[in-house]
């Protein structure tokens, strides 16, 4: 048995909470995996998680275990990366996970910009609208949006975004201009995914939900601006979402005024003794660029303290 597999394949299954969401974030059937912890209890003749139908929970002898194997493979981690040389050059693979739009918009063009200038460095980019867990999945830098939850990660704020209401010229010229929050039970929506059928809107410092007539469905934010350009209705898109397209003029912001708070941007990272220097270089790189990029859509970045998420 490889015990260093075993331990990377328990660490994966823990912080994933089952046997199966482990199996998917190894990409490896799970027939596998679970053959692959009962090797390692039967080898240190103890019981590390209890299994159930939903979930599982750690032994007392497995809670013990899990947290010297997380220090046994940081230790591992840390040693390959100094023999490899990455604390005194940026080098070695760089995986990085990013929203799909936010990602391929303004991160991706940054993340080739960067290895244009540091030719020992390979770029391994995730685009996932889902929240990786960096350890469990290997995986050296996120940039997220919105709230970040408590962990022992570190964040740094690179910027903001904003959720708009926005709709064409043509249809406001035909339909006429809501006004207020109420307004839009007269007017025609398109709903992106029915998971963003009640629209929420801050009045007076309470948050309401706004139905407008469903007429339009679609399950893409392309096809979300699309339809708002033809003039099929009313339209919510993140502000990075429609950038070229407020510019213009060819989309118009609407109820602004109840829009709520912006939610924030942020590049973050795993920090298990030294920063291997391809993440320090990465983020020291991305993050004025990234706040300029931005500017460009009208956030407006916060401060660069280094924080934990």
């Amino acid at each position: 048995m490889d015990r260093f597999d075993a331990m990377r394949v328990l660490l994966a299954v823990v912080d994933a909470g089952s046997l199966s969401a482990g199996s998917r974030v190894l990409n490896a059937p799970l027939p596998s995996v679970s053959r692959k912890v009962a090797d390692l209890e039967r080898q240190l003749g103890a019981n590390l998680i209890i299994r159930t139908s939903r979930n599982l929970q750690l032994t007392d002898a497995g809670r013990d275990y899990v947290e010297a194997a997380r220090k046994i493979m940081a230790d591992l981690e840390e040693a390959e990366r100094r023999a490899s040389g990455e604390y005194h050059t940026p080098r070695g693979t760089l995986t990085i996970t990013m929203p799909v739009e936010f990602g391929r918009r303004y991160v991706l063009p940054i993340a080739l910009e960067f290895i244009q200038q540091h030719p020992e460095v390979s770029l391994n980019l995730l685009s996932l609208d889902r929240t990786v867990h960096l350890v469990g999945e290997q995986v050296d830098i996120a940039i997220r949006l919105g709230k970040l939850a408590d962990s022992s990660l570190y964040a740094v704020k690179a910027g903001e975004f904003r959720l708009l209401t926005c709709a064409s010229p043509t249809y406001l010229k035909r339909s006429g201009r809501p006004e207020h929050p109420g307004d839009l039970a007269n007017h025609d929506g398109i709903i992106f995914n029915k998971r963003t059928f009640f629209w929420t809107f801050d009045v007076d410092g309470a948050s309401i939900e706004s139905v407008p007539r469903h007429r339009v469905e679609v399950n893409t934010a392309a096809n979300c601006v699309a339809a708002a350009l033809s003039g099929a209705g009313i339209a919510r898109l993140f502000d990075y979402q429609v950038a070229d397209e407020l510019a213009s003029g060819a989309l118009v912001p609407i109820l602004d005024e109840y829009a709520g708070p912006p939610g924030p941007i942020h590049i973050v990272y795993s920090r298990q003794g030294l920063l291997a220097l391809k993440v320090r270089s990465f983020i020291d790189w991305t993050l004025p660029r990234l706040r300029a990029a931005c500017r460009s859509y009208g956030a407006d970045p916060a401060s660069a303290t280094v924080s934990p998420e």
